[in-house]
């Protein structure tokens, strides 16, 4: 999947972060194909960028959603775009608490409210939030130098293990949970406007139309 590094000149429905310009698929690595992880070269960069990639993934779901849209629970359930975005950046900040052994901003401790993109929210400062973790991540697991280094479980939750975690598995969970909510968060965007992952990929990563595939766009108002 193509760098969200660079700006686009994609018109969108609400500031969100830069996306790339048209073609811009190349890596250092070589060129990327759309949607996948580019070629890793060790376990510890492939577990980062599959990382990337799901919330890359969750991050296209609320491609030119405003900040109504983002609220909306269209759904039978009570999620939302908004509402998923800010849930993964609180439970990965967690994790890193957790890996760190310091004391979190208490913003898991609401678990209902850590669903929901609030009045006074809006989506860019969702999407800000999410990639500060994002960055935070990625310096913290550079700086641990083995990925088998014991995580303590908190002690007094019931469905927790009695031995001790460790690094790798903090990031494999994160993969698990950041994959699970982008799939919830696909559903719910196609239940706002009819867009699904793929034509809102191309159009968030400038993918040139095909025959096979047309990139989103807005519905004129």
């Amino acid at each position: 999947m193509a760098s969200f590094g660079a700006t686009m000149p994609k018109p969108a429905l609400n500031p969100q972060r830069p996306l790339p310009a048209p073609g811009a698929a190349e890596t250092e690595k070589g060129v990327a194909m759309p949607g996948n992880v580019p070629p890793v070269a060790d376990e510890r960069e492939g577990l980062l960028a599959f990382l990337a990639q799901q919330r890359d993934v969750i991050r296209i779901a609320a491609y030119g959603l405003t900040d109504e849209q983002a609220r909306a629970t269209p759904a039978a359930s009570a999620l939302s775009v908004g509402g998923l975005i800010k849930h993964v950046a609180i439970t990965e900040r967690g994790w890193i608490d957790t890996v760190l052994q310091r004391p979190g901003d208490g913003a898991e401790a609401d678990y209902v409210s850590g669903f929901q993109l609030g009045p006074d929210e809006t989506l860019a400062g969702a999407l800000a939030r999410y990639d500060d973790v994002a960055t935070e991540t990625e310096v913290v697991i550079a700086d641990i130098p083995d990925l088998g280094q014991a995580v303590p479980v908190p002690r007094g939750v019931p469905w927790f293990p009695d031995d001790a975690w460790s690094v790798r598995w903090v990031l494999l969970h994160l993969i698990e949970e950041t994959a699970r909510h982008a799939g919830h968060a696909d559903l719910v965007r196609e239940a706002i406007d009819g867009a699904t992952a793929f034509p809102l990929m191309a159009a968030a990563e400038g993918w040139p139309a095909t025959p096979w595939m047309q990139p989103w766009e807005p519905t004129p108002s």
